[in-house]
């Protein structure tokens, strides 16, 4: 993946998340604030429009230009999360014009890390995290699907909430999908028409 493709990843998610902005807010109504979708959409939405402004230059410069955005256009926990996840990859791309399916594990690896180092959670814990650290170890053996990524997020619906907002719901917290898995899987399956 060189920067056009990076660039094609981005736009294809921010896409999406906004034409189901109000579904993803349904999921988080469900257990959380109900605004995760709506959040999401105003954040990449901003980077959307902050790239038309100002096109990044560099695949490092592009992960920048967004992780900075989600952090200060993106309420909730989303925001950090998300904007550690892409500044970690801008580091990690620093001088590279070039990503192979090795470099994009390493990618996500790390900003992984990070968003455990933010957020605290461990896999299990019914959040973005449970459809990160599964799909990371499926792209490492070249298994990674739309099929897969679907299951991922469906497995966190039997999960009980124990991080965030969701786990004040306790119990009641099972039987839905959670809307950061949804929204993280939506940012995968579009990863993988561009690998």
């Amino acid at each position: 993946m060189n920067h056009g493709g990076l660039v094609v990843w981005l736009k294809a998610w921010a896409d999406q998340v906004n034409a189901e902005k109000d579904y993803i807010s349904d999921l988080d109504n469900a257990i959380g604030d109900g605004d995760h979708g709506f959040n999401m959409s105003k954040g990449l939405t901003a980077y959307l429009d902050a790239r038309a402004l100002k096109p990044a230059e560099t695949i490092s410069d592009e992960f920048k230009l967004l992780g900075m955005t989600m952090l200060s256009k993106v309420g909730g926990a989303s925001g950090p999360l998300f904007g550690s996840a892409f500044l970690s990859m801008s580091k990690d791309t620093t001088g590279i014009d070039e990503l192979f399916v090795e470099d994009v594990v390493k990618l996500l690896s790390n900003a992984l890390e990070a968003i455990q180092k933010r957020g605290k959670a461990t896999v299990g814990e019914k959040t973005m995290i449970d459809v990160w650290h599964p799909a990371i170890e499926l792209l490492k053996k070249n298994e990674l699907t739309i099929e897969a990524i679907d299951g991922l997020v469906d497995a966190t619906i039997p999960m009980m909430a124990t991080k965030g907002r969701a786990a004040y719901l306790g119990e009641r917290s099972i039987g839905h999908i959670d809307p950061g898995s949804y929204s993280s899987g939506l940012m995968l399956k579009h990863l993988l028409s561009v690998l």
